[in-house]
């Protein structure tokens, strides 16, 4: 590992003023994603600005009825807060299947935004990646894609955003909040992480120098009813090979919202608005919700060791609006 500098910011000002001062520098929040690329020799750091000791770590009720999440909160005390559970049950049933419980104390909010791909072939510094070395290829095309994008991907990258938090979060509009030394600024969550294209290494819209402050989700009287389901080929700690954060709200059999979106399929959460269209005002029935993940699906441009991922996302959304429904679970066996 290269040698680096520390230091320990003491006020949001203080350490965006340290990161201007040090082009090499990253933040340093819980470091579970950031502590071992740099072991891998991903990332090269000059200085950590540590960043746990901000005033930034409590979730408030904002005054139209959301929620303000604190940057440094951590994905543990997420999870447990009271308002998350009754508010946005989905987000914390994500977060709390992501990673171990020793990781998810440690874990902060704004560190799970900013985490990296777990691609092999990113994190393999023997091998080329456009992620990581622009213009050197993507070897996961022709190789081990398994668990890799079917939507959104480029002949550029195939890789997949990792968080559960994210998807959760994309599917109640979050909106994130940042510091730079113009002042504070925000992007919603649909603009926050960028397309793929041809410039896979630019993952955020944020600013340089950027330090997230915190995201804001917006009230939603939908989001107290849903649910987050995640497929993984373990059941203790392991990534998605697809996930699912959904909620709908139902009136006389008749969907009056519904929210809907996928995880492990892209670069980025996956906003299912194609099938949030069907399905608003229509019935809430298993056969309207398979004809809207069908619909959405439409756009899945699989490789051949991925493709189970568009049967397997295309059952758990319905699954999971079913389930959200009270309908019967009726997918399995159920033909593509």
């Amino acid at each position: 590992m290269r040698e680096f500098g520390y230091q320990r910011a003491s006020d949001v000002p203080g350490a965006v003023a340290l990161l201007g001062a040090e082009p090499e520098a990253r933040y340093l929040g819980g470091g579970t994603n950031l502590v071992d690329l740099m072991k891998a020799g991903v990332e090269r750091p000059g200085l950590l600005i540590d960043i746990r000791e901000l005033p930034l770590d409590r979730i408030e009720t904002t005054e139209d009825g959301g929620l303000r999440i604190g940057a440094t909160v951590t994905n543990s005390d997420l999870a447990a807060h009271p308002e998350v559970r009754r508010r946005y049950p989905a987000l914390a049933q994500a977060v709390l299947a992501g990673a171990s419980g020793q990781l998810r104390n440690m874990a902060t909010v704004g560190g799970n935004l900013l985490q990296r791909t777990r691609c092999g072939y990113f994190t393999d510094m023997s091998k080329p990646c456009n992620k990581r070395v622009p213009g050197s290829g993507c070897p996961a095309i022709a190789g081990e894609h398994h668990n890799h994008a079917i939507l959104g991907a480029s002949g550029h990258c195939v890789a997949v955003h990792p968080s559960d938090m994210a998807v959760a979060l994309a599917a109640f509009d979050a909106v994130v909040t940042y510091e730079t030394a113009d002042g504070a600024g925000e992007l919603p969550l649909a603009e926050f992480y960028l397309p793929v294209g041809d410039t896979p290494h630019l993952e955020t819209a944020l600013p340089p120098g950027a330090l997230i402050t915190g995201l804001t989700l917006p009230p939603a009287p939908a989001a107290a009813m849903s649910r987050y389901r995640k497929v993984r080929e373990r059941a203790s700690y392991a990534f998605a090979l697809g996930s699912v954060a959904a909620a709908l709200d139902v009136h006389d059999g008749v969907v009056r919202d519904v929210r809907l979106a996928f995880g492990a399929v892209a670069s980025r959460p996956w906003r299912a608005r194609e099938a949030e269209r069907m399905l608003t005002g229509g019935p809430a029935s298993a056969e309207a919700f398979a004809a809207a993940a069908d619909a959405e699906l439409t756009a899945a441009e699989a490789l051949p060791g991925n493709a189970y991922k568009v049967t397997l996302i295309r059952n758990l959304a319905v699954a999971v609006l079913s389930e959200l429904a009270d309908l019967p679970d009726t997918t399995e066996g159920t033909p593509r």
